[in-house]
């Protein structure tokens, strides 16, 4: 529990951190400062009272009628204080001037209260759910139901004690100090200074590196509170911040997970680069997206997480996002959605969001199929590189494929992506985590578990009771470059667009088979009996094939329009509508094959462009990582955000790249991180059709399957508007290819509704 000695300091901290206001008030206006005023939670809220200054000292506010004017202390020629017992739903927070007025209707606030478990807007909690307090050392989930509902929640004896649906645990603070070997430990409980407990140096000064941590539940995932405190400080004493530089930084995490567990917090939860700086880290086991991919989820979690950490520890000057790829998506999606979450953002390894990268994933192992199998008597597909022409995505003819035990030829799509087909798309293939033992098996067993119904408060339910789907390749034209680049030839085209198929829809969706069902086994060593199931990487018994080699085109897949829509409208897609400095950071993976490809930073730059004409907000920087990754930019990255935040403050009436210091903007490096070139130059022929940058000349920058087909860099058509062949043959669309009477009229077999025209959007946009 929260000690109550720290409940009384916590006025007393936010004055010291919360900014003065540029001038004195007119007039009594309040304002939340830990939230917006429809969004509090947990019951109370730091809230901000201005005045003029002969009648600061003459002001009484009540909360629900009652006087809490004793909550608040003076600061900076306004009121501050933490206002608490809040009632779920609406609260009046009125400001009197004298105890005999009646308070006129601008004096009042109305904050609507919800609860800590949330939800907010994210809609109904997501069932089943397992608690993982246990792993997070937190211990049993406390009980809030004995109707067998939820996590079963043991007693010392290991007796039943009840259950939890919201996986609520007692907040709790320890302390740990970093060791000279550079691990964190726990501070010994005798209150003896530990032999190897390194020091850091804060503005000339050498102190002990011990972190207070404070961890405890909000929206029913695990947070975590770090910043420096004083070397002899307790659990009961109320918290010394002298060490916080009064800077937060909010640590967002990767991975892919889709969800039905509460999680537990990262190793960036104790990020040493930042703590032995002085910043405070903000972390949530629920802005990690290996627990999770709801970004509306997500972002509200990352709301409420923020808000607690304020009432806490009073506002920071401001907060920086960081992390790489799913907590790179994060910070562009919370930084369109929720505006102030983040005051500037360390993108690394970005994709501009996860909703629109399953539009090409899910092309990958259609097209591996294709080449592996379907067309694998083609020697072109022997020569792994020549993939790409249909992939878009890199491939390397001597890299180890361990799906062909160990021979070399591997693409992206398999060394990156392969495995979340079924994690994504398969209502059957259930991943495994900690906690399920103590979850009811039958409700286990009647999960669906894909993305799609992960998402399911957003993307809504299809009439045929499962979530409804994005994922549409009606007019796809696989390999359209390869085509108007010689590369295949037309008959191969028609070949590859009649046979590549699609998805099965998830009623007819069976369980996987090796490597993603049965174990792998030594029925795969060539000359052994074959296994049953048979060896199916690319989830081939769930796709949707010609039944006649091709004859009969094999079926395309329409996504929904209604999920496509709501994705736009509740903020999963990414549309490049953000505003705040961002250094998009990126090791260059490409010959790695890594998940990671480098187009993806230019796509999020081309949404922003598209949105207003403007992305100066954002840089992107590269950093070599061949033959290996060997230099992290990341500190030198927030060194300049702070920099331009800096700027920013001083020049409020500039815009954020009117703001901009010398080195925030685009720039390469070596391997060992030297600079090769910077400047608004460095990336040209990425975007536009100048010749090759020194930065995108030394980066080679490849593309997906969409692309291929003829769509934009910026990604993300979920679902093409159609022309009909005859009117894309008019066009020009086959290059230098006129196709004839009898091509025109298979082409016309399948694509009977038309081919994709790129030009006019995409049609799933409301």
């Amino acid at each position: 529990m929260i000690p109550r000695r720290w409940q009384l300091g916590i006025v007393a901290l936010a004055v010291a951190v919360t900014a003065a206001p540029t001038a004195h008030a007119r007039s009594v206006h309040l304002d939340v400062l830990s939230s917006e005023a429809d969004m509090v939670s947990g019951g109370d809220a730091l809230v901000r009272v201005d005045a003029p200054r002969g009648l600061i000292g003459k002001l009484r506010v009540e909360r629900n009628g009652d006087d809490v004017t004793g909550a608040f202390e003076r600061q900076d020629g306004g009121l501050v204080g933490l206002v608490d017992g809040l009632e779920l739903g609406e609260n009046t927070l009125t400001v009197f001037h004298n105890r005999h007025s009646s308070a006129p209707a601008k004096y009042r606030l109305t904050l609507v209260n919800h609860p800590a478990t949330g939800p907010i807007f994210s809609g109904p909690h997501q069932r089943p759910f397992v608690c993982q307090t246990i792993q997070a050392g937190l211990g049993e989930p406390l009980v809030d139901n004995q109707a067998g509902e939820g996590f079963r929640v043991l007693n010392p004896d290991g007796s039943t004690a009840g259950w939890s649906l919201d996986c609520s645990a007692e907040t709790t603070v320890d302390y740990l100090y970093r060791t000279t070997g550079g691990d964190f430990e726990p501070l010994p409980a005798d209150g003896s200074r530990p032999d190897d407990m390194a020091t850091t140096t804060l503005d000339g000064r050498e102190v002990d590196y011990v972190v207070r941590r404070e961890r405890g539940t909000i929206n029913r995932f695990i947070y975590s509170f770090a910043m420096l405190a004083p070397f002899g400080e307790g659990p009961g004493d109320e918290p010394d911040t002298s060490l916080w530089n009064k800077r937060a930084i909010y640590t967002f995490d990767g991975g892919v997970d889709i969800g039905h567990q509460q999680g537990t917090p990262g190793g960036s939860a104790l990020e040493d680069d930042w703590l032995r700086r002085g910043y405070a880290i903000i972390h949530s086991s629920g802005t990690r997206t290996t627990t999770h991919y709801n970004l509306v989820l997500g972002g509200e979690t990352a709301l409420m997480t923020k808000e607690e950490f304020i009432e806490r520890y009073g506002v920071p000057r401001h907060t920086v996002g960081i992390g790489g790829s799913g907590g790179a998506i994060q910070q562009y999606v919370y930084g369109q959605n929720h505006p102030g979450l983040i005051d500037a953002g360390i993108p690394q390894y970005s994709y501009p969001d996860m909703v629109t990268q399953t539009v090409h994933i899910g092309d990958c192992e259609l097209l591996e199929y294709y080449m592996d199998v379907t067309d694998g008597s083609n020697p072109k597909w022997d020569d792994w590189e020549n993939r790409e022409w249909l992939e878009g995505l890199n491939s390397d003819a001597t890299i180890p494929n361990p799906y062909r035990l160990g021979a070399p030829g591997n693409s992206e799509c398999v060394n990156g992506w392969r495995g979340l087909s079924p994690l994504a798309l398969n209502p059957h293939w259930a991943p495994t985590f900690d906690g399920v033992e103590r979850m009811d098996p039958a409700e286990l067993a009647q999960t669906d578990w894909t993305h799609w119904e992960d998402l399911r408060n957003i993307y809504g339910v299809a009439p045929n009771g499962f979530a409804r789907q994005t994922w549409d390749n009606v007019g796809v034209q696989y390999g359209l470059q390869a085509l108007t680049d010689g590369n295949i030839t037309p008959q191969e085209f028609l070949d590859l667009n009649a046979r590549v198929g699609s998805w099965k829809d998830p009623e007819d969706v069976v369980q996987e088979g090796p490597p993603f069902g049965p174990p792998l086994g030594p029925d795969l060593i060539p000359g052994l009996p074959p296994i049953t199931p048979p060896f199916d990487p690319w989830s081939s018994r769930n796709m949707r094939l010609s039944p006649d080699g091709g004859d009969t085109p094999a079926p395309r897949h329409e996504g929904d329009v209604a999920a496509m829509n709501a994705a736009y409208e509740r903020g999963l897609y990414f549309d490049g509508d953000i505003d705040i400095p961002l250094i998009d950071w990126r090791h260059y993976l490409e010959e790695e094959l890594n998940m990671h490809n480098s187009h993806q930073s230019f796509a999020s730059r081309e949404r922003m462009l598209d949105h207003d004409g403007d992305a100066s907000n954002q840089v992107i920087w590269f950093t070599d990582a061949r033959p290996s990754a060997q230099f992290d930019q990341t500190p030198e990255a927030l060194a300049v955000i702070e920099r331009w935040l800096a700027r920013i403050r001083a020049h409020p009436h500039r815009s954020v790249a009117e703001n901009r210091p010398p080195l925030a903007t685009d720039r390469c490096f070596t391997t060992q991180g030297e600079e090769i070139a910077r400047g608004e130059h460095g990336w040209d022929g990425i975007l536009d059709d100048r010749p090759d940058g020194p930065c995108a000349e030394r980066f080679p920058i490849h593309s997906t399957s969409r692309i291929v087909a003829g769509g934009p860099l910026r990604g993300g058509v979920y679902k093409c508007a159609l022309q009909l062949v005859d009117e894309a043959t008019a066009r020009g669309v086959y290059g230098s290819w006129t196709p004839s009477e009898a091509q025109v009229e298979r082409l016309k077999e399948i694509f009977p509704t038309g081919v994709c025209d790129y030009s006019q959007g995409d049609v799933g946009r409301p």
